[in-house]
């Protein structure tokens, strides 16, 4: 059985919601699990049916398989089983041998065990709670674990299908959500912090494809802080088929409003003009919103009447999937999706230039446009699209 080829079964996470439009959803799960399995080097095989996905692979490889899969949007859950001929003899011995494997590779033998079971082929002559039944009595004759089924330590998985029927013990959570490309293109506004990886990720999550956008002030930001964002973009571009970063100059941009508009309001006079920019290069995709990682109330710049005041400049629906998350919830996030770690290296930030002392917190729009009457508006963004640098991601 350690030879044996391991079945790696995938449920669909919200798709079952979709109605007529469910096949779609399914299409683009498994081409975005297709691309997944294209990026590491293992012979699989994969097939639809029984309202899963079935990947198939040598044993050995199998926990490779699913620590990719695992992380494929639209994917609810995982499992690696074993394929079963469809007697109920042959479903508890492989149901038994599984058990005998988790058993002797887990560090604390399981308190108690409960098999579940699904019959999708009517045609097998024993009901679901029957095959529960016949395939929990082996295990409990064989092994002694004792039988909860309410709260069991370990589950024991039994399906039996019209074309496949198959056994398995361990379920691992699935990143959820929907399949990327399911929602249509964004453009994110990337830093080099904790929050914009972040906030990408959750769009992808609702089947957003990204394309992230970044704003360098050179020389004042430098190689490093790009570099930086360009590994940011890379552990999002796995998400997806391919992705491109947008490296806007933002340096005349600033020292512009430095010159030449009120210090208080310099922070949102930035921001207002990433907006503009921002929306440009975005919609030049065919993006049809922007996402930021700004979040109520953490710094001056993001208090109600200073986003409603930045939001006015853009010609796009801006998007903020951390409104409302405190920066640990984010914090704890950006640890599991693995971004942390590259955010917290020093960097420079173009929005912490020039920046004073006591910040506007409550600007209005009147206030702002009065202060751009002062700036050149259209040709600034002009020339920072003109010169945004479009550089592909290697995920």
């Amino acid at each position: 059985m350690d030879d044996a080829p391991t079945l790696i079964v995938l449920r669909h996470g919200e798709l079952f919601l979709k109605g007529r439009n469910r096949p779609r959803f399914e299409r683009l799960l498994e081409d975005n699990v297709r691309r997944a399995l294209s990026r590491i080097d293992i012979r699989t095989g994969l097939e639809r049916g029984q309202g899963r996905l079935f990947v198939g692979c040598p044993d050995a490889d199998a926990e490779r398989v699913v620590e990719r899969l695992r992380r494929v949007f639209g994917v609810s859950s995982l499992s690696a089983a074993m394929e079963a001929p469809q007697e109920i003899e042959a479903l508890g011995e492989i149901a038994l041998a599984l058990v005998e494997r988790y058993l002797a590779r887990c560090a604390a033998r399981p308190e108690s065990f409960r098999v579940t079971a699904r019959r999708s082929d009517k045609r097998f002559p024993l009901t679901s709670q029957e095959i529960g039944r016949d395939v929990g009595a082996v295990i409990f004759e064989r092994v002694g674990l004792p039988v909860n089924l309410t709260s069991p330590a370990l589950v024991v998985g039994v399906e039996v299908g019209p074309r496949r029927s198959f056994v398995y013990v361990d379920r691992v959570p699935g990143a959820g959500g929907l399949p990327v490309g399911a929602s249509g293109p964004v453009g994110l506004l990337l830093s080099g912090g904790i929050d914009s990886p972040v906030a990408g990720h959750l769009m992808q999550k609702r089947g957003c494809e990204l394309h992230p956008i970044h704003f360098h002030s050179f020389p004042y930001t430098g190689e490093r802080s790009r570099d930086k964002v360009l590994r940011l973009a890379s552990a999002l571009a796995s998400a997806q088929a391919r992705m491109e970063l947008s490296v806007a100059p933002f340096t005349d941009v600033q020292l512009a409003i430095r010159d030449r508009c009120p210090p208080a309001l310099a922070v949102v006079l930035y921001r207002r003009m990433m907006m503009r920019i921002a929306c440009r290069l975005a919609a030049a995709r065919g993006c049809m919103a922007l996402s930021t990682g700004e979040n109520l109330g953490q710094v001056a710049s993001q208090t109600l009447e200073n986003l409603a005041c930045i939001e006015a400049a853009a010609t796009l629906p801006v998007l903020r999937p951390l409104l409302c998350h405190d920066k640990a919830e984010t914090v704890a996030l950006a640890r599991r999706i693995g971004t942390y770690e590259v955010s917290i290296e020093p960097y420079d930030d173009c929005c912490s230039l020039f920046v004073p002392r006591h910040p506007e917190t409550r600007a209005r729009t009147e206030q702002v446009e009065r202060a751009e009457k002062a700036l050149d508006v259209q040709r600034l963004v002009d020339e920072a699209v003109g010169k945004t640098e479009r550089v592909p991601i290697e995920s």
